[in-house]
């Protein structure tokens, strides 16, 4: 399977199918509830129909966990490609220019391979596991940043409560929330940002799996809040807490953060 030939033909009949819609009322008109428990926006059903068609168009095989049908057999591969079609939905329907489509291939319950395309700019990140990660094909690494003083993170707390990060959040120089993890996972691989923070326990398989492995790649750490490894089932009812930083900065942000 070419997954990078798949992708990119996705995300450009994406990119066509939503580019009248996003920014306008229509966009995010109720369609139903989602496979993950949260209303599917018009422009996230139309996003997912279209990666679905062209997915059976090219043949994959395999098991599809997106967060608007949930698990869909599409053959009888043995991998499993985990799909947030519009991540940033909110972003997507306002008109802000930050959100993105999001695809990560995995077998044998480890993803080898992830790509995000920015759908507002058609910036492109893609890694495989242990061949490193790219930004529209070049090589890309985090940031070296080694004090929070000096740090740039994207912090969000339990229920958008700001109280649950407060104390890491005096010591950071720039706190940002951007609106969509899988873009700001991969603005942590890129050195845009020095960590992604997401302490809500929302965060679903489908919105991580592509971004967690593009900023590992890229030389990041990706950890719970207390440095552990991240476990998600294949199940989008279930969120997770997440830390991602270039992983200079990583234990220090976990002792602030207990």
């Amino acid at each position: 399977m070419d997954f990078l030939r798949i992708c990119d033909e996705t995300a450009r009949r994406v990119e066509e199918g939503i580019a009248g819609l996003a920014g306008t009322p229509a966009a995010g008109a109720y369609v139903r509830m989602g496979a993950d428990g949260t209303p599917t926006k018009k422009i996230d059903q139309v996003a997912e129909d279209i990666v679905v068609a062209y997915l059976r168009e090219s043949g994959f095989s395999g098991t599809l966990i997106s967060e608007e049908c949930g698990k869909a057999n599409l053959g009888e591969g043995a991998g499993t490609l985990f799909l947030d079609p519009i991540d940033g939905t909110y972003n997507a329907v306002g008109g802000i220019p930050f959100y993105a489509l999001s695809m990560a291939y995995a077998e044998g319950g480890t993803v080898i391979r992830g790509y995000v395309r920015d759908l507002a700019h058609g910036e492109t990140f893609y890694a495989e596991k242990e061949r490193g990660a790219y930004r529209n094909g070049e090589r890309i690494a985090v940031s070296k940043t080694r004090l929070l003083e000096e740090s740039a993170m994207s912090v969000y707390g339990r229920k958008f409560n700001p109280g649950t990060v407060l104390r890491l959040g005096q010591r950071l120089r720039r706190w940002r929330l951007m609106g969509a993890s899988a873009l700001e996972l991969c603005y942590v691989a890129a050195g845009r940002l020095d960590g992604f923070i997401d302490l809500r326990d929302t965060l679903r398989i489908t919105d991580a799996a592509a971004g967690m492995l593009i900023c590992e790649e890229a030389g990041g750490i990706v950890s719970d809040f207390d440095g552990d490894t991240i476990l998600f089932p294949d199940e989008v009812t279930v969120g997770k807490c997440l830390v991602a930083t270039n992983g200079v900065i990583h234990r220090k942000v976990i002792e602030y953060l207990r």
